[in-house]
């Protein structure tokens, strides 16, 4: 029963964002990044820019209050999703493959979740835009934005029975 709810739930979703009557979705495998990250203690699932790129996505580059779908163990989490800052190695193509803009950084800190999600696919749902991305002058005043922004996402993000 479980899997079907999550089957239309994705198609419900799927139906949403066609219709322009929902937020973005983001889908992706999960690649290597820097780890940066994890050494301030938000490890964050990178995800693959493909899909953002093909989909032919513009999205203000800031922080979103989000869930994720893991396919892999069809499971719901809160997210924290950072779009940016602008990628130097990936270009956007237009429609001639001409270069014509950088793509961002997509990034999730799935609430909640431990483990290796390296070539796996999520789908990211991105509810509520939070703030814009900033660079900040030191890791301590970033980490301390960080755990606001979290703070917020959890308050943003209802929690049904089936977020386990």
């Amino acid at each position: 029963v479980f899997i079907q709810y999550i089957q239309w739930f994705c198609q419900y979703i799927s139906l949403c964002y066609a219709f322009n009557v929902m937020n973005p979705i983001i889908e992706g495998k999960v690649v290597k990044g820097l780890g940066y990250g994890k050494k301030l203690g938000f490890p964050t699932a990178n995800i693959d820019q493909k899909q953002f790129v093909k989909d032919k996505m513009t999205l203000p580059l800031g922080v979103y209050a989000g869930v994720v779908f893991l396919h892999h163990i069809n499971k719901i989490r809160k997210t924290a999703i950072v779009v940016g800052p602008l990628d130097k190695k990936k270009a956007r193509p237009n429609d001639r493959g001409r270069t014509v803009g950088r793509v961002p950084k997509i990034e999730a800190h799935i609430l909640g979740f431990k483990g290796r999600l390296y070539g796996k696919k999520l789908t990211l749902y991105l509810y509520k835009f939070l703030r814009p991305f900033e660079v900040f002058k030191s890791e301590k005043l970033l980490i301390v934005q960080i755990k606001k922004d979290i703070k917020r996402v959890k308050e943003e993000i209802a929690t049904p029975a089936y977020f386990t």
